[in-house]
């Protein structure tokens, strides 16, 4: 159950209701279509049919580095059913190839990428060969016959050796397996560490992990030769993103690309990027001229994903004994695979660590570096917190080691270096911008929701029996509604801004059409929220419309917790403007001032008495089918757009802080996750179920990058644990009790005050988890700075095994 704390004293920007007639925003209210859902009536890619609909697979590289020499395709050909199959060359024959850079992030490189490997491929999982057939059973059946020759060439596998000069270079055309590096510094971080009274340092590791959405990545293209028009039913995260690429890598006309997203079974991050069989679907539908599905199976998807989370991060921390941070330093060296990632590149992740770490403190020096290098594995892109859990880490590592060498509580050291909630806004050491923040609010709940004194007392009591219980924290900073400032200013064609629409009915309902998509995590239920209080109608009113180019205004999608944030206020805006064009069309068919008018409850009323005057149904059938009563200049406009875009700041972050309580069983090496509070302040809370479940949700998908998923690789760069019998997701029975409650420090860059909830979870259960095993390991003289957090890695750390 959401429990909500207002900070006193900070707030210019009061809670107070946003529109005329607030019953909604704010409050619990089911999703709508959760019924749908839940009784299997969803429609997902592969429900849709299509008429004369064939189906693609792909011949994958089984290796990670090969020169294709000759395919061999005569037999697939013969076989029943088989419509075509073709190769890179053929594909490339209307697709375009694309290289994935983005100018801001200066010096960047990538080489080019087909749909398809055409003279090398470059990590195992790399699609080479394309069978078209009238069935998935029969393009399966004749990709058996395909024989591709190949001439296995040296892999780039580690990362710490990618750009030693005995390593080959993936691409010679690149000079280097460099893909990108920065370099930030203050100006005294020296200074600083040569008067800090207490340095520690450590190196964090983070295996690569990947996502393992309920419904794969999938997708139906179908080309009408006689319309030239291109629909791509798709499972993504960003249609309008999806249609400019699909218009410029195939020379079309942007109206003449349609993406309908219609349930979309999870996303994660792993669903925002065009991946090359993404392109190849398409030019097989243009080049068989008929509708082709392709759904990545189980199997394929472990290499066929992007991965995330491939960082060594040397890190340090400069403190007095007093206490206060001086300075941070850190190193950070990712790989991400052959190529970048299209459209939104490779280096994002990188690039957010080095702005990230740190960022909830107040030390003025900071200095960092990052190296993004190519390796042959499958590549590796933005997935749910883009380098939030990899930079949370490391800086609450930092602070917790600092804390134990000083000997001062942890707690108690966070509370004396967080940037104090008076004190925005603020710049970061890194230069980030931070609008407002509850930090120090956030520690004194969690605190308090803990029973910080007597979880230690009975952490002490145990410890004298043998067991071994921790207690970790975690202060977590998360940026959410970006600007341009992400990727438009580096010449990614990713709208920063979106849009609503909003309609009413002759009925008097409402119909919202929103471009930001449902993914699950409750979009659609906070559209209609907001459109039912901005309009003044019921919920049950409201229908809302998204995942649909051809209906929907132009905008960025979901992603970086934006929804809310960003659409919502579009949703808001036009709620407003629809509800002032109601009012006027009153005025006049009551004749009376616009101002002494309100709508409340579906009636247009006296906005003194509340005395109801007009049904909006009335209304409505009166506009739509009645305007030759209307005088001559009265034209009703029952229909408006408006769009936002976030425009003060590059980012607007939310903050929180997180704590978790483990056992570890020494002689095994197990964990044992009892408890995890989280303090929250994402803004405004719009809809408190749906903020809470986001927030364990994401939390769970942090404690699986901290204890369990990891994508293993032998020395020949193919992945060990592509199936889900050896990659560990969590599950329920595993998962600890997650306590949620909240702080309230809106947003003054908008009305509704969202920030954005959906990636702090993640970004700080890791870091929290971690701090929690190594306060049990301390009096062992312990610690594990590996993720995932393995039995294994805990013993080897006790020197049990070696």
């Amino acid at each position: 159950m959401t429990e909500i704390v207002e900070r006193p004293g900070q707030r210019e920007q009061p809670l107070a209701p946003v529109t005329d007639d607030s019953r909604y925003i704010g409050s619990t209210h089911e999703r709508p279509g959760v019924r749908r859902l839940v009784q299997g009536q969803g429609t997902y890619v592969d429900d849709i049919e299509l008429p004369r609909m064939a189906h693609v697979v792909f011949w994958r590289s089984p290796v990670a580095h090969c020169r294709i020499l000759a395919i061999d395709a005569d037999a697939a050909r013969g076989m029943p059913g088989v419509i075509l199959v073709a190769d890179g060359r053929d594909i490339a024959t209307v697709c375009k190839p694309w290289v994935a850079t983005l100018a801001h992030l200066a010096g960047m490189k990538s080489a080019p990428q087909f749909p398809l490997a055409i003279e090398r491929a470059c990590w195992q999982g790399e699609a080479v060969v394309a069978v078209v057939a009238e069935t998935r059973e029969q393009a399966e059946d004749a990709l058996q016959l395909v024989q591709v020759d190949f001439e296995q060439l040296p892999p780039v596998v580690d990362m710490e050796t990618a750009l030693a000069a005995s390593t080959p270079v993936i691409h010679p055309e690149l000079g280097d397996n460099l893909c990108f590096t920065r370099s930030l510094a203050t100006g005294a971080v020296d200074e600083a560490f040569a008067r800090a009274d207490a340095v520690v340092e450590a190196t964090f590791d983070f295996g690569r992990h990947t996502g393992v959405t309920l419904e794969p990545r999938s997708q139906v293209a179908d080309w009408n030769a006689a319309d030239q028009r291109l629909t791509v039913y798709h499972s993504c995260q960003a249609p309008h993103m999806m249609q400019d690429l699909y218009a410029r890598q195939f020379d079309l006309p942007e109206s003449s690309v349609r993406v309908i997203c219609k349930d979309v079974g999870g996303s994660f991050g792993i669903k925002v990027h065009a991946y090359p069989d993404d392109f190849a679907t398409v030019a097989l539908a243009l080049l068989c001229r008929r509708p082709v599905k392709f759904v990545a199976d189980r199997i394929e998807s472990f290499t066929s994903d992007i991965h995330a989370r491939h960082h060594r991060v040397k890190g340090r921390i400069a403190a007095t004994r007093e206490g206060e941070i001086l300075a941070f330093e850190i190193d950070d060296l990712t790989g991400i695979g052959p190529y970048s990632m299209f459209p939104r590149t490779s280096a994002i992740e990188g690039n957010q660590v080095v702005n990230l770490v740190g960022g909830p403190y107040r030390h003025q020096q900071y200095r960092a570096r990052v190296d993004v290098v190519f390796q042959n594995k499958t590549p590796t892109c933005q997935y749910r917190g883009v380098g939030h859990p990899i930079a949370c880490s490391v800086t609450e590592g930092l602070v917790d080691l600092a804390a134990r060498k000083l000997r001062i509580d942890p707690l108690e050291f966070r509370r004396r270096n967080v940037i104090p909630d008076d004190a925005y806004p603020a710049t970061g050491a890194s230069g980030i911008k931070l609008e407002v923040l509850s930090h120090q609010a956030c520690l004194r709940r969690i605190e308090e929701m803990i029973d910080y004194g007597a979880l230690r007392a009975e952490q002490a009591r145990l410890r004298e029996r043998g067991i071994h219980r921790g207690i970790g924290f975690a202060t977590v900073i998360e940026l959410t509604n970006p600007s341009a400032a992400f990727y438009g200013v580096g010449g990614a064609r990713i709208a920063s801004q979106d849009g609503a629409t909003l309609r009413l009915d002759p009925s008097g309902a409402v119909v919202a059409m929103v471009g930001v998509g449902e993914q699950g995590q409750g979009a659609e239920g906070i559209f209609r929220q907001i459109a039912a209080d901005a309009v003044g109608v019921d919920l049950e009113r409201v229908r809302v419309v998204t995942g649909d180019t051809e209906i929907t205004p132009y905008g960025g999608g979901t992603w970086a917790s934006r929804g809310a944030g960003i659409a919502g206020e579009a949703v808001l805006l036009a709620g407003q403007a629809l509800r002032a064009n109601i009012l006027k069309l009153a005025a006049v068919m009551l004749q009376r001032d616009a101002a002494t008018l309100a709508v409340r409850r579906g009636q247009v009323v006296d906005a003194a008495t509340q005395e109801p005057l007009l049904p909006l149904a009335e209304l409505g059938r009166v506009a739509y089918y009645r305007s030759d009563t209307l005088p001559r200049d009265c034209t009703p406009e029952l229909m408006v757009t408006r769009h936002y875009a976030q425009r003060d700041y590059p980012f607007i972050f939310t903050n929180g802080v997180q704590a978790s309580y483990v056992e570890v069983d020494t002689d095994t090496g197990f964990v044992r996750l009892l408890r995890h509070w989280v303090v929250e302040d994402c803004g405004r809370v719009l809809n408190p179920q749906l903020v809470d479940e986001q927030m364990r949700g994401a939390i769970v998908q942090g404690i699986g990058g901290a204890l369990l998923e990891e994508c293993l690789y032998d020395d020949q760069g193919l992945m060990l644990n592509a199936n889900l019998a050896d990659y560990l997701v969590p599950m329920c029975a595993e998962m600890p009790d997650i306590e949620v409650a909240h702080v309230q420090t809106p947003t003054r860059t908008s009305q509704l005050g969202a920030k954005g909830a959906g990636e702090a979870g993640t970004a700080g259960a890791p870091a929290a988890v971690m701090n929690a095993i190594n306060d049990a390991l301390a009096p062992l003289g312990a610690q594990v700075w590996s993720q995932p957090i393995t039995p294994q890695k805990i013993l080897r750390a006790l020197g049990v095994v070696p």
